[in-house]
C-alpha cells in the first residue's frame, strides 16, 4: 500500500491569464481540481511545494491528499505544464477519485540486483529495460508507488515479460487484459555479435589488381 502524501493548497477566485501571471510572480502555481461528480475548483499552491514534490516519482503515480483550505480530497496528478527552460511549474490539473472505484495509473518499475546477475557478469551481453513504467488498475487503497523486478537470476538470452511481474494483491496490469500479444518484454538480456569488417580486405584486393590492369595495355602496345 502506498504512503500518504499531503499537498496543501488554497482556493482562488481570480481566473484567466492575467490572474495566473500574477500568481506565478508571487511564487504560486495556478491549478484546477475536478472530477468525482463535483464542479471544477480553481486553486493555488506554493511553487516550492510543487517543485520539491515533483522531484519524487510518487508525486505523479500516487494518490495524493490534496488539502484545500484544510479540506482534504483524494486526487491524482492528471496534467502539468512546465516552463520550456526554467525550473518552473506553470499549471497543474488534479483529478478527484472515488475510493470505491478502480483507477488506472502508470506506476514506475524498480529493477533490483541486476549487477549480481549472471547476465550482467557475462562479457558481450546487453541488458535492456524496454519498459520503465506499467499501467495498472486497482482500487486507490491498493495502488503501489512502484513495482519491483528482481533480476538476480537473469541469464543470457532471458526475456522477462509483463505477465512475470509480481504484483501486490488487488493490482492488475491493464495491457494483459487486451490479449496475449500485449504480454510484451520488460527486460531482455541479449548477446551482442561483433560485426566482421570485410571492407578493408576488399579494398586491398582492388589495390593489388590496379597495377596489373594498368600494365596490361603497355604490354600490348609493344606488340
Amino acid at each position: 500500500m502506498a504512503k500518504t502524501h499531503e499537498i496543501k493548497a488554497e482556493s482562488r477566485k481570480d481566473e484567466g491569464k492575467g490572474a495566473s501571471r500574477r500568481l506565478r510572480r508571487a511564487a504560486y502555481v495556478p491549478a484546477v481540481v475536478y472530477g468525482a461528480g463535483q464542479p471544477p475548483q480553481s486553486i493555488q499552491i506554493e511553487h516550492n511545494t510543487i517543485l520539491l514534490a515533483a522531484k519524487h516519482e510518487w508525486f505523479f503515480s500516487s494518490v495524493l491528499d490534496l488539502s484545500v483550505d484544510g479540506k482534504v480530497q483524494k486526487v491524482l496528478v492528471r496534467d502539468w505544464q512546465k516552463h520550456p527552460f526554467k525550473q518552473q511549474m506553470m499549471h497543474m490539473d488534479f483529478l478527484r477519485i472515488d475510493e470505491n472505484h478502480a483507477i488506472r495509473v502508470n506506476v514506475p518499475l524498480h529493477f533490483l540486483n541486476q549487477e549480481k546477475s549472471a547476465a550482467a557478469k557475462t562479457s558481450g551481453v546487453v541488458i535492456s529495460h524496454n519498459l520503465t513504467e506499467v499501467e495498472v488498475s486497482c482500487l486507490p487503497k491498493d495502488l503501489p508507488e512502484f513495482i519491483e523486478l528482481d533480476l538476480a537470476d537473469l541469464k543470457t538470452g532471458d526475456i522477462v515479460h509483463l505477465s512475470q511481474l509480481k504484483l501486490p494483491k488487488g493490482v492488475e496490469i491493464v495491457a494483459l487484459h487486451l490479449g496475449a500479444d500485449h504480454d510484451v518484454a520488460v527486460v531482455t538480456a541479449n548477446t551482442v555479435k561483433e560485426e566482421v569488417e570485410e571492407a578493408p580486405a576488399a579494398e586491398g584486393a582492388a589495390a593489388e589488381a590496379a597495377p596489373a590492369a594498368a600494365a596490361a595495355p603497355a604490354k600490348d602496345a609493344k606488340k
